[in-house]
């Protein structure tokens, strides 16, 4: 076995010490590690012969070690001001970084946000070490155990036999603040620099809205002043584009609480995700792809047949009828199944399966079953099905958010079922669909990446080597750039993540591409091959939008509300300088309503100031002003804009939207 070193005194033993050093990334870490557990910090042990990468102030990596260090430092600092508040979990994220806390004497206020904030640079101020020591089971949970950490001693109890326990400790002799934690940190607190905390939201202990609700502290933190400074600008900037005010503003879409986490689209909301679906169907019409139209519930076998209810089924919702509810024993075993992975036998659970129904949360068992009905031939193949259904899903109370992820949505989602020949080149006829959606958008700026196996997985390491390989194969035979996502693959086959980046440089991630090899074959599909013997298809799981509520929100916030004119609620509003002009007014607007123009009015008494400032809010692409000099030739004074684009024969400007307003097209 090599010989362990303390990271610090190996890098500085081979000259590669120096103050902006924060830790170091290990190169050989296994496949289904995450990025964030190759980095270890200095105050780790490894083996003399790792492979590694040093990490430096100023690196993309090296923010996950400031921010998981930050967020300790915040814990420190509300536990100094406000005794008897217990944590739980403090880490890093993409953005920043948060930590929940149990605060029994009240909510945390903006006033308080400050004070904590204040006593954070006092704590960094001191530059105190991080320092992790190993620490056995038992006095682990006898030292939070008195330090009154009920949850931390909670967590420690459901780990397995074998966990290596540590703890992180800065401060002064004495009074050093202690956590539960594996890191990794940066040296000291004197290498935190930019720090600012952002928010509080209420969150259920382990994400659980049976568990007590606790408070989330958000905040970030960067290397540099500078750099906190932009991301803040970014923060004031999304936070007036948030989908959920402007969908208020603009009369898009509404939230009731007698329906959690399921919007009403509201007429204009409607026009636009009507318009979304119209726009992929075209798409659809000239790539090859038949819609399909499939049940809303199903037999739960279904579901275990899939694989789904014993890998999903904590999101599904299970329909019961009537009698169900005075069968104890049927519903103390649903309850079992949606809340314990492996509460039920194999034959437990298929029984459930036969009993019940569920509302489908996903499309992928209905096409596979609509695929199996008949026999089909190779000739037939690739067989490509979408499919606009509602689907289901039941989302924990904390994760729910506007329309970016709601209980009841639908997406673009087809299923191509192809020969394995045929797989590379469906996948490149994906990706070439995918670039023609993306440019209509304004999307730019594409992240591809591979996730690959999970440790969670069905099927043989034979068949996920040429899932995977198809997939790399696909995106190197176009030369396109892709990032690795080791680990991150579903269940059933790895996928391509398509991540764009909107118009203030932040990431979301839309399109998939999934190979999947285990559903065809627990659903037996077949299809007879050009010597007559039967084979079995490729299944290919393919969204370019994703879920049309998720990227409403997502391209709402890209445009700010100003939707382009063949996408817009309305595409014209009429305002008339007085009601002098309004039979024209309406005149007008009806032609322009028979040309297919989706049009709007204000013949209200308001002035003519008004009536542009409120046209302009509403974001209307284009303002036409109803004048007496307009009235007496059929025109508009047409306004784009801050752009005057004076007066234009009723007939043009019809000619004019309809153009703009048609699909792009490449």
């Amino acid at each position: 076995m090599a010989h362990k070193t303390p990271v610090k005194d190996l890098l500085s033993a081979r000259g590669q010490l120096d103050a902006d050093v924060l830790g170091i990334q290990l190169l050989d870490a296994p496949k289904t590690a995450h990025v964030d557990e190759t980095l270890v910090d200095l105050h780790s042990e490894i083996a003399d012969d790792t492979r590694y990468k040093v990490v430096k102030r100023g690196e993309k990596l090296a923010l996950e070690l400031i921010r998981h260090s930050t967020a300790h430092v915040m814990a420190d600092a509300v536990q100094r001001l406000f005794p008897g508040t217990k944590v739980t979990f403090g880490p890093a994220t993409e953005n920043g970084f948060y930590y929940d806390f149990d605060r029994p004497e009240g909510t945390f206020s903006d006033d308080d946000l400050a004070k904590i904030e204040k006593s954070m640079r006092e704590i960094i101020a001191k530059k105190a070490p991080f320092l992790r020591e190993k620490i056995e089971r038992q006095a682990a949970v006898e030292l939070f155990s008195k330090k009154g950490e009920t949850y931390k001693v909670e967590w420690m109890q459901t780990l397995p036999e074998g966990t290596e326990f540590t703890i992180y400790k800065h401060g002064a002799a004495g009074e050093e603040w202690v956590d539960f934690c594996k890191g990794p940190h940066v040296p000291s607190t004197g290498d935190l620099a930019a720090i600012k905390l952002t928010s509080v939201a209420g969150a259920y202990w382990r994400g659980d809205e049976r568990n007590p609700m606790l408070q989330r502290i958000y905040g970030t933190a960067f290397a540099s002043q500078a750099d906190l400074d932009a991301h803040l600008k970014q923060l004031e900037e999304a936070k007036a584009r948030d989908h959920r005010k402007l969908g208020k503003e603009l009369e898009l879409f509404a939230f009731d609480d007698r329906a959690p986490a399921s919007p009403f689209f509201l007429p204009r909301g409607a026009k636009v995700y009507n318009r979304l679906v119209d726009f992929v169907r075209d798409l659809y019409a000239r790539h090859g792809y038949d819609e399909v139209i499939t049940p809303q519930i199903y037999s739960n076998e279904l579901y275990v047949k899939s694989g789904h209810l014993q890998n999903y089924r904590e999101n599904m919702y299970i329909a019961l009828t009537g009698e169900d509810f005075e069968d104890e024993k049927k519903l103390a075993q649903i309850r079992a199944a949606v809340t314990q992975q492996g509460a039920l036998s194999d034959e437990q659970l298929a029984q459930l399966g036969r009993d019940t129904k569920g509302v489908k949360p996903m499309n992928c068992p209905g096409h596979a079953q609509l695929f199996s009905h008949r026999k089909r031939s190779y000739r037939e193949l690739p067989f490509r099905c979408a499919d606009f259904g509602r689907l289901h899903r039941f989302e924990r109370g904390g994760v729910v958010h506007g329309l970016a992820r709601v209980r009841t949505f639908c997406q673009d989602d087809a299923h191509i079922f192809c020969t394995p020949a045929q797989m590379q080149e469906e996948i490149v006829r994906f990706n070439k669909l995918l670039d023609e959606v993306y440019r209509a958008f304004g999307f730019t700026d594409v992240v591809i990446r591979l996730a690959t196996r999970p440790e969670k997985r069905v099927g043989s390491d034979e068949v996920w080597d040429a899932a995977e390989k198809a997939l790399k194969d696909a995106l190197e035979a176009e030369n396109r750039e892709f990032e690795l996502s080791p680990g991150e693959g579903a269940f059933y086959g790895p996928k391509l993540e398509f991540h764009i980046k909107d118009a203030i440089g932040r990431s979301w991630q839309l399109g998939t591409m999934q190979v999947d090899f285990s559903m065809p074959t627990r659903f037996e599909l077949k299809y007879v091959d050009d010597k007559g013997a039967d084979q079995t298809p490729v299944m290919l799981h393919r969204a370019v939008l994703g879920s049309l509520e998720r990227f409403f929100a997502v391209y709402l916030e890209h445009v700010a509300g100003h939707f382009p004119v063949w996408l817009a609620p309305e595409q014209i509003c009429l305002v008339t300088v007085s009601e002098k002009v309004d039979a024209y007014a309406r005149e007008a607007l009806e032609y322009l309503r028979q040309q297919g123009i989706r049009v709007a009015s204000d013949l209200g008494p308001d002035k003519l100031g008004a009536k542009i400032r409120n046209g302009r809010g509403m974001r209307y692409p284009y303002l036409a002003v109803v004048g007496g000099k307009e009235a007496e030739s059929r025109a508009l004074a047409l306004r784009k804009g801050g752009d005057d684009l004076g007066p234009m024969p009723l007939e043009e400007v019809a000619k004019k939207i309809l153009a703009e307003g048609a699909f792009p097209r490449p």
